[in-house]
């Protein structure tokens, strides 16, 4: 299979395109080694795949915060963010997780004058 540059007979290397926002979406090497992106419409880059098959993939909220990342070996991560743009959850494929998420009241149990008393949410 042809790459692009050899598709459109291209002897001037390296070879670039650009989308309209001016993000290189394609790169090739005289070698016919290649590099392909795609951006959001922010401008985040959420794709990237080159001519050896590896790939990542990404995914961001709508404060622009990156919450998930994927690539070709199969690793994967995915993180949560407060409205204050902290991050308050992490998990990833090595079962690591930190979870910070706010807890809510239900079963909790609270003392007063001596007596304890267990917490429902109403």
């Amino acid at each position: 299979m042809k790459t692009i540059a050899q598709q459109l007979n291209v002897t001037e290397f390296p070879f670039r395109i650009k989308d309209k926002s001016g993000n290189q979406i394609y790169w090739e090497k005289s070698n016919g080694y290649w590099i392909k992106r795609e951006y959001d419409s922010n401008g985040n880059e959420i794709y990237w795949e080159d001519s050896y098959g590896d790939w990542w993939k990404k995914e961001y909220d709508s404060n622009g915060n990156q919450i998930y990342f994927e690539d070709s070996i199969g690793w994967w991560w995915k993180k949560e963010y407060d409205s204050n743009g902290n991050q308050i959850y992490f998990e990833d494929s090595n079962g690591v997780i930190e979870d910070n998420r706010p807890k809510g009241c239900e079963g909790k149990v609270v003392e007063i004058d001596g007596k304890k008393y267990k917490l429902t949410e109403v």
